[in-house]
Order: structure tokens, then sequence, then C-alpha cells
């Protein structure tokens, strides 16, 4: 298993499938165990993800792990990864602030995550954000209608939840109720786990 992974990361390392390639510093591929039970699929890097080549490292990151650290998942059993391997983002000064991949975008990396998939084989599947739970389960899928339910995608068990970088763009007094929210969704994934 892990050396189609390191196939599949090494030729993802030279994709140009679509133009996101141009303007990113490097393709961010999923991270983690070859056998995970668990795979956790985001929308894209974002800036730090891009400069440091690992998923989940920047601040959504953080929100990431601080929620399976209150669920008792721990990062080193997961395979993390997203959807789009580019990060789409526009300047503005110094600054490179995020934007939404398109679907023609997250269709010219459907390769990628579906490789992912077939080569990691995890029994549980979550979808943090709208993107990535359309890339997995289709343009049809709401987030609001069908966050934290267990859905099934190719007879795995899979929840759809939010983003970590949404809570990070919550206003504050809003902010516990959204963490709150994603943990309780994440705790239901956590229930996922293989016995």
């Amino acid at each position: 298993m892990a050396e189609t992974l390191d196939s599949l990361r090494q030729e993802a390392a030279h994709c140009t499938r679509c133009e996101l390639y141009e303007a990113a510093t490097q393709t961010v591929f999923g991270e983690g165990r070859a056998d995970a039970w668990l795979m956790l699929v985001g929308e894209q890097p974002g800036d730090q993800e891009d400069k440091a080549g690992e998923p989940f490292v920047g601040p959504a990151g953080r929100v990431l792990a601080e929620a399976l650290d209150q669920v008792g998942l721990d990062r080193a059993e997961i395979y993390l990864t997203n959807a789009v391997k580019h990060f789409r983002f526009e300047q503005r000064g110094p600054r490179r602030l995020h934007k939404t991949p398109t679907v023609t975008q997250v269709r010219a990396c459907a390769p990628w995550l579906a490789g992912e998939l077939d080569a990691v084989q995890p029994s549980a599947l979550g979808l943090l954000g709208a993107t990535a739970a359309k890339a997995v389960l289709g343009q049809q899928f709401r987030l609001t209608a069908d966050r934290g339910k267990v859905l099934d995608h190719d007879g795995r068990p899979t929840v759809a939840t939010a983003h970590p970088s949404a809570i990070l763009r919550t206003p504050p007094e809003a902010r516990d109720e959204a963490v709150a929210a994603f943990v309780a969704d994440l705790g239901v994934l956590a229930g996922l786990r293989p016995a």
C-alpha cells in the first residue's frame, strides 16, 4: 500500500491537470498511515500548507487537532488529504487570500483523491467542508441538510462536517457553538472506529 501512495505522491508532484500549479508553491499531497482506518478530506491546502507541503499545518490544522483531541482521535491514526492539491488564492499585497476551487479544478484533482482512497482503503471517511463533500458525494450534496449524518459512499460510512477554517471565520460570539457542532460531528466519526 505505501508504495502505491508513494508513487501517487511522486506523480502528483508534477501535476499540471489544471492551472493552479502555476501559482502554487507545490503540490500538497495527503499524509498519514497507509493503512489508516479513517481518511479526512478537506478542500485544498491553505497558505501555510502550500509553503510547508503538508496538509492541515496552519490555523485550520490547529482547530482540527484540538477537536480531534476532544473526541479521542489521534492524527497518527488518520490519513489527511484535500480534494484539491494546489492552493487557489488571490494575491492582495503581501497576502495570499484563499479562493474556493472551481468545480473544474476539483474534477481535475479527482483522480488523485480516488487513488488515495483506493490505496488507503479506509473503513470510514470524513469530509471537511462543502467542497470536499461535493467532490466525494456529488454536486447535489448540501452540508446544511446532511451535516453530521452517517452517509454511504461506495459501501463506506461517510460523515460530512464544516471545514475547520469556517470556524476561524465564525464571529466570536458564535464560535463556541461552531466548535461544539464540529466536535460533535467528529465524535460521530470517532464512533465508527473499528473494534
